[in-house]
Order: C-alpha cells, then sequence, then structure tokens
C-alpha cells in the first residue's frame, strides 16, 4: 500500500512533468521539398527540438509518468534503463528534474556525445560490451539497489496513450489540418522499441483513418525478420550501427499487426539520405532519420508510378550533431567501410525522376 506522504510526492512529481510538457511547445512540421508537379508532399516532424533533442524525450516522459502512478517510483526509488543512447539522455532529465538517481546500461559503442548527455543531466553510465546484454545486467542493476527498471523496449507501447492526450499521432494529424492532402497516405516510422509504430498505427485504426504505416528497418535489425515470418522471438543477435533504431531481438513492445508494410534499409543508404537532408534543407539528423526518409522515398516513387496524389509523413528523430565523429565523419565512414556515393546518385535521380530502386 502507498504511504501518504509517498503519494503526495507522487502528486507534486506528476505535476512537475506536466508543467514541463505544458514549457513545450508542440515540435515543428517541416516540409521536404519535391517537385510541386508530382502532387506528392512530404512532411518531417521534428523531434530534435525537444529539450532533451530527440523522439526519445515523448517515451521517457510517458516510461516515467507510467511507474509513477503505477506506484513503482516514489521519492528514493533509482530509475535503471537499458538503452542505445538517445532514451537515457531524455530519462535523465526527468530523473535530475525529480531528484532522482539515474543509471542506465549502455553498450560500449555508444556515441561520446551521447554519453556526454547522460551524463551532463546526473545520469549515471554502465557499460556492456555487447547489446544483448544490456538486458539482464539492467535488471541486475535494478534488484541489486532496490530500483525500478523503466524498460523502455516492454513498456513503450502501453506507457504512451494511442487514442490521444497529446501523443505524437495526434500532434501530426492536427499539424496537417490546413494542409493539400490533410489525411497522410502514409507514415513512415523506424523501430527501436515498436513504441511509435504501435501509437501510430492504433491511432490512425481509432480514427478510422485511410493512414497506412510502414516501418523502416536497419542492417542486422530483427524487427523485419519478425514482421515478415511471424515469429515474435526472432532475433539476429547483431547489433545496428544506426543507433536508435533496430534491435538484435524483436522487442514487447513491437507490434506487427498495425504495421501495412516494412522495407529493410540499407546503412549506406540511411546515411546518404541524412547528408541529402542537410544539403536539400539545412536541417541536420541523425542516422535514423536517413533510414525515414529512404523509405518515404520508395513510397512516393511507387505513388507516382501508380499516378497517386498524396502525403507522406516521417520524422527527424534526433539533431546531427550527438553523430559529428561518426555519421559525419569522412574518415569514419572510411573506417566502416562505407561508400555513399551509390545511394546519392540514387537520391538525385529520383528527386529528378521520381523514379527510386530500393
Amino acid at each position: 500500500m502507498s504511504k501518504p506522504h509517498s503519494r503526495a510526492w507522487v502528486r507534486e512529481a506528476v505535476r512537475i512533468i506536466e508543467a514541463d510538457a505544458n514549457r513545450s511547445a508542440d515540435t515543428h512540421l517541416h516540409v521536404f521539398p519535391l517537385p510541386p508537379e508530382w502532387g506528392i508532399d512530404l512532411y518531417l516532424k521534428d523531434e530534435s527540438v525537444h529539450p532533451t533533442g530527440s523522439l526519445k524525450h515523448r517515451l521517457a516522459r510517458s516510461l516515467i509518468l507510467y511507474g509513477l502512478v503505477n506506484g513503482h517510483i516514489g521519492p528514493d526509488t533509482v530509475l535503471v534503463e537499458a538503452s542505445s543512447g538517445s532514451t537515457a539522455v531524455s530519462e535523465a532529465y526527468f530523473a535530475r528534474m525529480l531528484g532522482l538517481r539515474f543509471v542506465t546500461v549502455v553498450p560500449r559503442r555508444t556515441s561520446k556525445e551521447k554519453i556526454a548527455l547522460i551524463e551532463f543531466y546526473g545520469g549515471e553510465c554502465h557499460y556492456v560490451d555487447a547489446a544483448p546484454a544490456m538486458y539482464p545486467e539492467a535488471e541486475r542493476l535494478a534488484a541489486e539497489c532496490n530500483g525500478h527498471y523503466l524498460d523502455q523496449f516492454t513498456y513503450a507501447e502501453r506507457a504512451t496513450d494511442w487514442r490521444g492526450n497529446n501523443n505524437i499521432a495526434e500532434s501530426v494529424f492536427a499539424q496537417m489540418r490546413a494542409e493539400r492532402h490533410p489525411v497522410p497516405s502514409w507514415i513512415v516510422v523506424g523501430a527501436g522499441t515498436g513504441g511509435t509504430s504501435a501509437t501510430f498505427g492504433r491511432y490512425v485504426r481509432y480514427k478510422r483513418h485511410t493512414t497506412k504505416i510502414c516501418v523502416v528497418d536497419p542492417e542486422n535489425s530483427s524487427f523485419y525478420g519478425a514482421w515478415e515470418t511471424g515469429a515474435p522471438d526472432y532475433a539476429t543477435g547483431m547489433p545496428s550501427r544506426i543507433e536508435g533504431i533496430g534491435r538484435p531481438r524483436c522487442e514487447p513492445s513491437f507490434v506487427p499487426g498495425v504495421i501495412d508494410e516494412m522495407f529493410q534499409v540499407p546503412d549506406a543508404g540511411s546515411l546518404a539520405a541524412i547528408r541529402l537532408l542537410r544539403d536539400r534543407t539545412g536541417h541536420w539528423a541523425g542516422g535514423s532519420t536517413g533510414t525515414n526518409l529512404y523509405g518515404a522515398f520508395q513510397l512516393i516513387s511507387r505513388m507516382l508510378a501508380e499516378g497517386q496524389a498524396g502525403s507522406v509523413v516521417t520524422l527527424l528523430c534526433d539533431g546531427g550533431e550527438r553523430y559529428a565523429n561518426t555519421y559525419y565523419s569522412d574518415e569514419w565512414l572510411g573506417e566502416q567501410g562505407i561508400d555513399l556515393a551509390p545511394y546519392r546518385a540514387r537520391f538525385d535521380e529520383f528527386l529528378l525522376t521520381g523514379r527510386f530502386e530500393g
């Protein structure tokens, strides 16, 4: 049973988090320039403008609120997570706001920029060599300190209210109301937990929209295999080079039944796409945004071939400054054996002709 002082603390904690949300304006919806004669509009929902700089800000807020209202988090609770970086940055921000200790288990290969942000917000990093080791290590740490394992990979799909309540899907549709194609033909997202695709997929069904959901998956990830085979335990056991999306196993929050289509995207294609985005719009973004763009280009090419007009919405997930020493470094690309030139040529051809060979 909750103690009176714990209930009072929880009430104040919820107020603090809600006040922070009220201080933050909604994120922008940018237009990506396409030839007007195509009759197709492409939009990017810019989640990099959240206080902690990524789409994961929404998830972190929801996970901590979920823990608070379910009685898992009190004034002395240590918060523990397993994260590839961005979720931990956002959770550290909220933990500091509530005066709670926060520890995250991260792979050693996580970008140093993300590590610096986690530590800037007061979080502590606990390293593992391989991504699959994050889960048991986070569980062990939470048990050891009598803390609460936030477990984004399990709770992402249920911590967010998919019916509305200012979730990302409701925000997108509200911002699209005055556009020439207000109901998107497609929404394109990646999967790190599966929570975002679950939210969009459930929302469009609940609101009876005709919008379809496409999930794009990077190299080595398990989500595409799970969707294609129907095996919920599908696993590659391999890490993704595109931070924030792709997993070595299919996560519990992934809901394949609300997805209409999936694409696998080569890492070089993802990274070439963010260079294109910077050149065409001035916006810097992380690799997962490039994965999204690659999938959006494929769908737009198909719409053109079939004579369809409409709109496509995808996400700008986080800012490119976090990847200055990796995705935007030619030296790093060379070390990884990644050649962007063939994909950049493919994108340039697409923007001229509308034809895109995925």
